[in-house]
């Protein structure tokens, strides 16, 4: 049966393709790409003269059906412009598609900026959030961080050079001074790991360039607040006297330093 793959190419240097995937890609019928002028440039490196057709973020609607159609007469390769398809990348509508009519999906793994950026970190890799792109506007970047501020995970976001700036500036708002590692073009020429903490991060990169990849210290664990049986009562209280779930569990919160979400689920188990 004709099989999707799904397969991870190079973040930057070219020479980290991995010879699966590169047989995958010789031994495909199409090469679905997210730009077929970058994935040229790999292909024409590895001497690779397999078809491809464009998949990106604007067209994956309407392509879906023509790839689909594809993958009836023979094996379809998923690409990205770099990294793993799928991560803040297309991909995820024709993997859902595909597996929905029962063809198989395989992954061909390699890089992922996100997972290579935490591991050279220097931050705890054991628990993680990844976030993706930080939203354009200030109030909606500002809503995301806000809803990570209390993880102890250590957070991953990725970011472009014109919004870096506003990026690392909301983070120090909202997250206070943590430690970070900004990762910028890594596996490229001009690869640069910054640790510090995000106010020197912002002083740093005062004419940001290339790609970036953001590794945010989580919360510390050292006053980790708990939900005692106090706490319990007070929500209790509130709660027949009639004050609203979202007034109580904000005040609580501000109060104690607990989360709001398991402030929530304390809240639900007095109905």
């Amino acid at each position: 049966m004709p099989t999707l793959y799904v397969v991870a190419t190079p973040i930057g240097n070219l020479e980290d393709i991995s010879l699966r995937a590169l047989r995958t890609l010789r031994e495909v019928k199409l090469i679905a790409a997210e730009d077929t002028r970058r994935t040229k440039r790999l292909l024409v490196t590895y001497d690779i003269k397999t078809p491809m057709t464009s998949y990106h973020e604007r067209n994956k609607w309407t392509k879906l059906g023509y790839i689909l159609g594809c993958l009836e007469e023979g094996d379809v390769a998923l690409v990205s412009n770099a990294g793993t398809p799928g991560i803040a990348d297309p991909g995820y509508e024709l993997i859902v598609a595909a597996s929905q009519r029962g063809i198989p999906v395989v992954p061909i793994p390699g890089p992922s900026v996100a997972i290579m950026a935490l591991v050279v970190s220097g931050l705890p890799t054991e628990k993680f959030v990844y976030i993706g792109f930080l939203p354009h506007k200030a109030s909606g970047r500002r809503r995301l961080l806000e809803s990570v501020a209390d993880e102890y995970g250590t957070i991953v976001v990725l970011e472009t050079p014109h919004r870096l700036q506003a990026a690392l500036n909301d983070m120090l708002l909202v997250l206070g001074d943590r430690k970070i590692a900004v990762c910028r073009e890594l596996t490229k020429v001009h690869e640069e790991v910054f640790r510090g903490r995000i106010s020197q991060a912002i002083e740093h990169f005062t004419k940001p360039r290339g790609e970036f990849t953001l590794i945010v210290e989580g919360r510390s664990g050292k006053d980790k607040p708990r939900l005692t049986e106090d706490i319990e009562r007070q929500l209790h209280r509130m709660r027949q006297s009639g004050v609203t779930a979202k007034e109580a569990i904000a005040g609580v919160s501000r109060e104690t330093g607990l989360s709001k979400k398991e402030l929530y689920r304390a809240w639900l188990k007095l109905l």
